[in-house]
């Protein structure tokens, strides 16, 4: 990847401190840079909605006065770019129209693993229905135009793909078969619904049942399914540490360093010189600490309480990424390829190097780090009453666990050890501090959702040896809490500044989904407490209805899948779930380049006085937000996926033994059921039940026996045994014992 591919991919080829985007450069045919004004894509969009008809690019570059070779040049560009994003179509006269004055409609292929698919249209308008005859000419993820060509039995908008804008797959993952002297990949995605045939002489001496990597040389087509050749073998579906692997792979994710990434990470050295902390606020004498998980390695924000009279003084101090990597770079440029750290069990793909995230951003104990510090005055309501940030240098006095620190809190010790009468004082007031915090969130209706997290754990080959449940205590919601003041003050900094940077943006659930989890709730005798338009605290009301039922769990899971998802977004719009007015991330900069975002944003104000002149514009940032939303998004999908793989290995090793469980969804089909040791859900299929007619009904999600009057239900407790397991689908079958 050559310098600054990133940004010229999302439209941000100026990258530069103090360089707003006034002048266009391209790249000419020999490579040199031009500078030359061109016209925008509005005005090209607005002209040809003017003339009402399709034009030429003559035309174009005619009626918008372009008169020098290099503008022409950029406007050929930004023409084929329209095109590719599907703002233009070009027809077979060579002239470009507008999609939506031709009845096209861009967006992107959903498909299903039966065949069938949807195209998710752009402007956020109902899906297009995609029959499997017209899904054989694509696959998941490809960004077509398509146009309506009728209303399928259903009701629903069927539609025909009319031109591919955008191939999302150049490679397969899948497994290798072999048989009657052909040859193909059947891929692990099972959205992914076509097989790609590959010719014998390029199956790269692969065996028939490994996990292998297929380049595709030829797209499917309509009557030709994809052709590709073997350019990786990956090894044995089961083997320790595939599930990443292949997660890696189907998601494409950047996982090997570009050359010159490395090196300019480690251009910095390892330890913070005297110079570098000229200027800055010195912290190095405050207690600060830092409190994560046992296994964590990149330590990026570090607390400080000190109870006063009315109230409590909190530092928390965050690693100071943007002195480091800064715009331009080709540091910045990779991380920005990769957005976010992703976290898959036993390893991790970090958004920078290792000698930064691990090494010299990292607030790892009795060293010094830069850092940018929120200093705050709270009061006994637990409100902010002051804040201030600031460039400064810091020296943590210890690494903690939360654990460690949870077991000290319990035991009422002095100290958490020897000799650290300071930082032992400061965590005594971080916990009074977050008793208030509580107190406050629970005020303004805050929802406070509990999920149930697990831990893999691995024996000596890497295998699965044992899948448990992660408990969470104080210590951890301690932290959170912190985070999140400190996330606040930031929104409200940029707010106060009128910086364009990344707000985090959570909206109330949409009114379908409002419309079912009320039904959901109803048919388990649960008041809801809404009428139209949901606050937060009607949420927060069904949490505390539902304490100490056996069903909370699953309550709680349906609750989370009703929520919207969360997005960056350049304009501050709330959120919801934390019943907060103004919400930003810029406590996790290591790991997720959004943080970074709202730190250069801060900091140009500091150094600068003020926002005049600041750099990023809100057209700008709202490119980066939707770039940052979508690969947080892949993340979340890539580390999902290899949870539900790793269960199915798991599972496959206990084929044939009982469980207890809970039944957590009720279909016409079967029961759902989680396992209470280790929350694997598994299916029992409807012929798995005793031998009757079952009769569904989706209000009350129940299922009931014609002749017999047997019940299953949403929360029945049963015994499963496991039956089958598939790893390919991650699917797990249970047959109902009692």
């Amino acid at each position: 990847m050559h310098q600054n591919a990133v940004f010229r991919r999302i439209g941000l080829s100026n990258w530069r401190y103090n360089v707003p985007m006034s002048k266009k450069r391209k790249q000419t045919g020999h490579g040199q840079r031009i500078d030359a004004e061109a016209p925008e894509r509005k005005d090209i969009l607005d002209l040809l909605a003017e003339r009402g008809r399709p034009m030429q690019r003559r035309e174009i570059v005619e009626r918008l006065d372009v008169v020098s070779d290099d503008s022409r040049e950029i406007l050929r560009r930004r023409l084929q770019a329209m095109v590719r994003d599907g703002q233009l179509v070009k027809n077979r006269r060579n002239a470009f129209g507008l999609p939506a004055k031709m009845d096209l409609i861009a967006g992107r292929i959903s498909a299903h693993r039966d065949g069938f698919g949807f195209v998710l249209p752009d402007d956020g308008e109902s899906d297009l229905y995609l029959s499997s005859r017209e899904m054989r000419s694509v696959l998941h993820g490809d960004r077509v135009l398509a146009s309506v060509i009728g209303v399928d039995a259903r009701g629903r908008r069927e539609g025909a793909v009319r031109e591919i804008l955008e191939r999302a797959h150049q490679r397969v993952v899948g497994r290798f078969v072999e048989e009657s002297g052909i040859a193909l990949v059947v891929p692990d995605d099972p959205r992914i619904n076509q097989d790609v045939l590959v010719a014998v002489k390029d199956t790269g001496g692969a065996r028939p049942g490994q996990v292998v990597v297929a380049e595709i040389l030829q797209q499917p087509g309509p009557r030709q399914p994809p052709v590709g050749r073997i350019v990786e073998i990956l090894g044995k579906s089961g083997a320790p540490g595939m599930a990443t692997e292949i997660a890696i792979r189907n998601f494409d994710l950047p996982w090997e360093w570009p050359d010159g990434v490395e090196r300019e990470a480690d251009a910095f050295g390892e330890t913070v010189t005297a110079s570098m902390c000229e200027g800055r606020r010195d912290l190095r004498d405050l207690p600060l600490v830092t409190i994560d998980g046992a296994d964590a390695r990149d330590f990026d924000d570090a607390v400080y309480a000190q109870r006063r009279k009315n109230g409590w003084r909190l530092v928390v101090a965050i690693a100071d990424v943007s002195s480091y990597v800064t715009p331009g770079s080709r540091l910045d440029e990779e991380a920005l390829n990769r957005a976010t750290s992703v976290y898959f069990p036993g390893r991790v793909i970090p958004m920078l190097p290792e000698a930064l995230s691990n090494g010299l951003c990292s607030l790892k104990p009795e060293v010094d780090r830069l850092c940018v510090v929120c200093d705050m005055s709270i009061n006994d309501s637990g409100q902010v009453t002051r804040s201030r940030f600031d460039l400064a240098v810091m020296r943590s006095q210890a690494r903690l666990t939360y654990e460690q620190v949870w077991d000290w809190l319990v035991s009422g010790s002095a100290e958490i050890r020897p000799g650290a009468a300071a930082v032992s004082e400061s965590l005594k007031d971080l916990y009074g501090l977050y008793k208030a915090f509580r107190r406050a969130r629970s005020k303004r209706g805050a929802i406070d959702f509990e999920s149930t997290e697990v831990q893999f754990q691995f024996d000596e080959r890497g295998a699965v040896a044992d899948i448990v449940p992660y408990e969470r205590n104080d210590a951890h919601m301690l932290i959170e809490e912190c985070m999140i003041t400190a996330n606040v003050q930031a929104a409200q900094f940029l707010l106060r500044n009128e910086l364009a940077a990344p707000f985090r943006a959570h909206e109330p659930p949409q009114p379908d989904r409002l419309e079912t989890l009320e039904q959901f709730l109803r048919g388990l005798g649960i008041r809801v407490p809404w009428k139209g338009r949901p606050e937060p605290r009607d949420f927060e009301k069904i949490v505390q209805q539902v304490k100490g039922r056996e069903d909370k769990p699953l309550i709680m899971a349906v609750l989370l899948r009703a929520q919207s998802l969360a997005t960056y977004q350049p304009a501050n719009t709330g959120h919801f779930g934390l019943a907060l007015e103004a919400y930003s991330h810029f406590t996790s900069p290591i790991r997720r380049y959004p943080d970074l975002l709202v730190h250069r944003a801060i900091r140009y104000t500091i150094e600068h006085h003020g926002s005049k002149g600041y750099p990023w514009s809100r057209e700008q940032m709202d490119k980066l937000c939707e770039r940052c939303s979508h690969l947080s998004r892949r993340a979340e999908e890539a580390e999902r996926g290899v949870d539900e793989r790793l269960k199915a290995y798991f599972m496959e090793q206990h084929i044939g033994d009982e469980f207890k469980g809970q039944v957590t969804g009720v279909t016409s089909f079967g029961l759902f059921v989680e396992l209470t040791k280790n929350h694997v859900s598994g299916l029992v299929h409807i012929t798995s039940l005793p031998n009757d007619y079952y009769h569904f009904d989706p209000v009350v999600h129940r299922l009931t026996g014609d002749r017999t009057g047997k019940v299953f239900q949403l929360a029945q407790k049963v015994t499963v045994k496991v039956m089958a397991v598939s790893v390919d689908d991650r699917k797990i079958d249970f047959e109902l014992v009692r």
